[in-house]
């Protein structure tokens, strides 16, 4: 054995750990060859069938249902799109396990956006654009933490509870909810805890 192997092993008896064989292996520098994109292209893998057909009375967030169409949260439904690169109906297995999954979506309604905004909650007072969930974005992306209702393999259609997205959205991508890694419920959330306000009541319009 070399040393460094002999170290590595040693240094894993320590803790009790063992280290696999590629951990002690000298660091590798992978990135360097691939420059950072400054523009990226995205394909729609699925449409939004939704209850809202404008942005008047479609949800700001899942979670909140007063002003809405009907209100109360409304079932959709996420229809996915043919792949030449795969089968969608095998991409979707297992997803019925989830009670909650991740719609990242593009809104495609939206145009422009400005740094400054003034969020529908907390005193009317403009706040950076980040520090927000504006839907007007230098990228108009969307995510959205909807109940699956049921998933439909053969049809390759999810039934999900609480969109708040507009009919014909485009989706880019879909993931389930995982507490463990996707849950902090301690967290600050700096001016809009500030505010006070119940998470529930209707925002300002």
């Amino acid at each position: 054995f070399s040393d460094d192997a002999t170290n590595g092993d040693s240094a894993g008896s320590a803790s009790g750990i063992e280290r696999p064989q590629r951990a002690q292996r000298p660091p590798q520098v992978h990135t360097d060859a691939f420059p950072t994109p400054m523009e990226v292209t995205l394909r729609t893998i699925a449409v939004v069938r939704s209850p809202y057909k404008e942005r008047f009375g479609c949800p700001r967030q899942p979670t909140v249902t007063a002003q809405v169409v009907g209100g109360v949260a409304s079932d959709g439904i996420i229809e996915f799109l043919e792949n030449e690169e795969g089968d969608v109906s095998l991409a979707l297995q297992d997803l019925e396990g989830f009670e909650f999954v991740w719609v990242v979506s593009y809104l495609h309604l939206n145009q422009g956006w400005s740094p400054r905004v003034t969020p529908p909650r907390g005193p009317r007072q403009k706040r950076g654009l980040f520090a927000t969930r504006a839907p007007h974005r230098p990228n108009h992306i969307g995510m959205s933490a909807c109940r699956i209702v049921a998933v439909d393999c053969g049809k390759r259609i999810v039934r999900v509870h609480g969109l708040d997205l507009l009919d014909g959205t485009p989706v880019l991508d879909v993931k389930p909810y995982v507490p463990y890694c996707d849950s902090f419920p301690g967290a600050q959330t700096g001016w809009l805890g500030d505010a006070g306000e119940d998470p529930s009541e209707p925002d300002h319009l």
